[in-house]
């Protein structure tokens, strides 16, 4: 059964018709192995960061540590990835419970804020490679028109992550780039240590 307005067809057996809504295009996919940073830089080994997608989406798999108690964070550049650190504005809150059911909630983060910063952004916190050496955090960030040189670039990020001390922790990070210039590479790295495993994939929506 079909959806159609005004005699123009739309869906058609579940499908959407040619010329009505986006797709998702698979750019470039890294896996990291003891790796230091994963970096996307458009131009450099198949990379496409540029006007090409308005949108761009970042997945994150199943990130492991180096070294015990760290974070995944991120951050962009302007001048294709020989430094990474534009100003942002960003705000993290989380749902959090715990495996034996003893502790749960929602929390704003205040100490994960970042005040007109250029740091690495912090997507998660406490992944262990000691004693739950199997911990990891997965999620998604969605970077919203980073060729764009008259706005600012947004972003969204959700994520999850088993905690080192036996939490599931979900949460959400929302903020921008202040700068009208274009953005044309991103890097991930651990707050200390390696990459141990894991792997990043780029997908632009058009």
């Amino acid at each position: 059964m079909g959806l159609i307005s005004n005699g123009t067809t739309i869906f058609d057996a579940g499908a959407m018709a040619s010329g009505f809504g986006g797709s998702m295009v698979f750019i470039k996919k890294l896996t990291a192995s003891s790796s230091g940073t994963l970096s996307f830089v458009n131009g450099a080994s198949s990379v496409v960061l540029d006007n090409t997608y308005k949108e761009y989406l970042f997945t994150f798999n199943s990130i492991h540590p180096g070294a015990d108690s760290q974070h995944i964070g991120f951050q962009a550049s302007t001048n294709t990835g020989s430094s990474y650190g534009v100003t942002t504005t960003s705000t993290l809150f989380r749902g959090y419970h715990k495996e034996d059911g003893s502790d749960s909630g929602v929390a704003y983060r205040a100490d994960y804020d970042v005040d007109q910063g250029t740091g690495f952004i912090p997507l998660a916190d406490g992944i262990s490679t000691g004693a739950d050496n199997d911990q990891t955090v997965s999620g998604y960030i969605h970077l919203f028109n980073p060729s764009s040189t008259t706005f600012v670039k947004h972003y969204i990020v959700n994520f999850n992550e088993s905690h080192q001390v036996n939490y599931s922790v979900n949460g959400y990070v929302g903020g921008y780039f202040n700068t009208t210039s274009a953005i044309d590479a991103i890097q991930f790295k651990m707050s200390s240590g390696n990459i141990d495993a894991g792997d990043i994939c780029l997908y632009g929506i058009s």
